[in-house]
């Protein structure tokens, strides 16, 4: 076995096209250290709707040059099959670690198998890529990125030509193909012949941004912001200036792309501490509302004063504030939003005499669906110009709460003054989550099987109306691997994360509030209701 580890490993080796990681598997093979061969060479990244996304090193189960190489190779065989040859593939990529070095070798590739590859001018945030796409004409597009993930990681996501994200079966598609690729030699790579786009398509995105917001409306709601170490400043302050609003106040300490993250633990603003700096700058310049970005800058989160201090809203609550402002502006169209997300998204649509569709997570799913105006999940993801952009997008998500803000001012009143609004109008919709993250994934696979096995009865004293298995699809859904419990009064989903070890329970209650004055009370009684169902939930799931 040894031998045969070893033996994988040089042929690995001897193709390898990075000095960085051969040196780096050189000095394994030489230490004949053969637990982190086999944690390396004990099989490949799997290629899935999420792309690919690993930890950078060398070996098979790594993200690397090599790696890479052959899943450009498979996409663009995936896309000859499809009669695409000769068509734009446009590449985007962040600044994280050995990003640049991925979008060129996956230009090289498009380019010596007949595509017109072009490349993003400098690495900038994810949304310009979709929208680049669908503005191009391309037949596919590939940003490079492993949006909020550990510093360690990158990643590797694809769009085909209506810019959404791949779903199966394209994923299972280019998989084949990326299986189907015996050796890097192979794979043509010419050392030029891609464009190196200029600025035009980023101005084109900036110039699609002023379409989010109404003509004429207020503008004075001031901001701090910070873009968590991405590459999100740029083009959100570009964005803002256009719109007339504010400079922002920047969280100087992150404002500028490192792809070491060196304050935060975890780049993601919904992670404990991420947003400590942000806080510290809003206490010193009192703003409006405090707005971050994720590093690749397609999601976006908010915090506003309360009591005294800031409170992060949940995604939940920003996609219920901006569905609530679109429809106050007369927007129509389908409002779509993943399962995992509130249910008071529905209830908002239906009022407002506008068609509302549940997917499966992942915008992926959510710009797919037809006639859509407006689409958000709880993930702090929010797509409101669809036309421009079928993606999540965090600067026009941005720009659009900060004219709600702005606007709400104007009456003299707040967000949180209007969640108060849509808890009288529609029930207190109270969401929650128990993420639990592993180091042995093992750990989620039982709980599922766990679940599946002795599925809960009742959690916080809530009887189990309605018990799920969502691997065998429903009437609206395609299958996938989750169970939902409905609750008198609460919803419960459970599914483990498609980009990160995680095992993720998505938990709301909805508590019916006839005055402004029971709206305290209604809101402790949610919280205790939710602190019980995380409880029972963490015990039958045995984590």
């Amino acid at each position: 076995m040894h031998d045969d580890l070893l033996a994988r490993a040089q042929t690995w080796l001897a193709q390898d096209p990075d000095p960085e990681t051969r040196a780096e598997l050189a000095e394994l093979i030489e230490a004949k250290d053969v637990t982190e061969l086999a944690d390396r060479f004990g099989g490949t990244l799997q290629f899935g709707t999420a792309g690919l996304r690993g930890e950078l090193g060398a070996g098979p189960m790594r993200m690397n040059r090599s790696v890479v190489i052959r899943a450009a190779a498979g996409l663009a065989a995936y896309l000859a099959k499809n009669d695409r040859t000769g068509g734009v593939v446009v590449i985007g990529y962040d600044a994280r670690h050995k990003s640049e070095d991925f979008a060129r070798d996956t230009a090289a590739v498009m380019t010596g198998a007949g595509f017109r590859a072009a490349v993003l001018p400098r690495p900038l945030p994810t949304p310009v890529l979709a929208f680049a796409i669908r503005h191009l004409g391309a037949v596919a597009g590939v940003e490079v990125t492993a949006s909020h993930n550990p510093p360690r990681d990158n990643g590797y996501k694809v769009y085909l030509g209506d810019g959404s994200q791949i779903v199966p079966p394209a994923d299972a598609g280019i998989a084949a193909e990326i299986d189907a690729i015996a050796a890097l030699t192979d794979v043509a790579r010419p050392e030029a012949g891609w464009q190196t786009l200029d600025d035009s398509v980023l101005d084109a995105y900036l110039a699609r941004t002023d379409a989010v917001l109404a003509p004429g409306s207020a503008r004075t709601a001031r901001t701090v912001y910070t873009a968590m170490h991405g590459v999100g400043k740029d083009v959100l302050l570009a964005a803002f200036a256009r719109a007339g609003f504010p400079e922002p106040v920047l969280v100087a300490e992150q404002a500028e792309p490192d792809p070491d993250f060196p304050t935060v633990a975890f780049p993601n603003p919904e992670e404990p501490g991420a947003m400590d700096l942000a806080f510290a700058r809003a206490r010193e310049t009192a703003p409006d509302l405090v707005i971050a970005n994720d590093p690749d800058a397609d999601r976006c989160a908010v915090a506003v004063p309360h009591e005294g201090d800031w409170r992060m809203l949940r995604g939940d609550e920003v996609g219920s504030l901006l569905a609530a402002h679109l429809v106050r502006r007369g927007a129509r169209g389908v409002f779509a939003e993943s399962i995992v997300s509130s249910s008071l998204l529905g209830r908002i649509a239906a009022k407002a005499g506008l068609p509302h569709e549940e997917t499966l997570t992942g915008f992926k799913w959510i710009a797919r669906v037809d006639g859509l105006r407006y689409g958000y999940e709880e993930a702090l993801g929010y797509c409101v110009d669809p036309e421009g952009v079928r993606d999540k997008d965090g600067i026009t998500a941005a720009l659009l709460i900060t004219e709600l803000a702005s606007t709400l001012k104007s009456e003299g009143r707040t967000l949180l003054d209007l969640l108060d609004d849509l808890a009288l109008e529609h029930g207190l919709h109270a969401t929650d989550q128990l993420s639990v993250r592993v180091q042995d994934l093992s750990v989620i696979a039982r709980a599922m099987e766990r679940l599946r096995e002795q599925p809960p009865t009742a959690l916080a004293g809530l009887a189990v109306t309605r018990a799920e298995d969502l691997t065998r699809g429903t009437d609206r859904l395609p299958p996938t691997d989750g169970l939902r419990y409905t609750l008198d009064g609460a919803r419960v989903i459970v599914r483990p994360s498609g980009t990160e070890p995680k095992l993720k329970c998505y938990l709301e209650v909805v508590l019916p509030v006839a005055a402004r004055a029971g709206l305290p009370a209604a809101r402790a009684e949610a919280d205790a209701l939710l602190a019980s169902i995380k409880r029972d939930l963490s015990a039958a799931a045995g984590i």
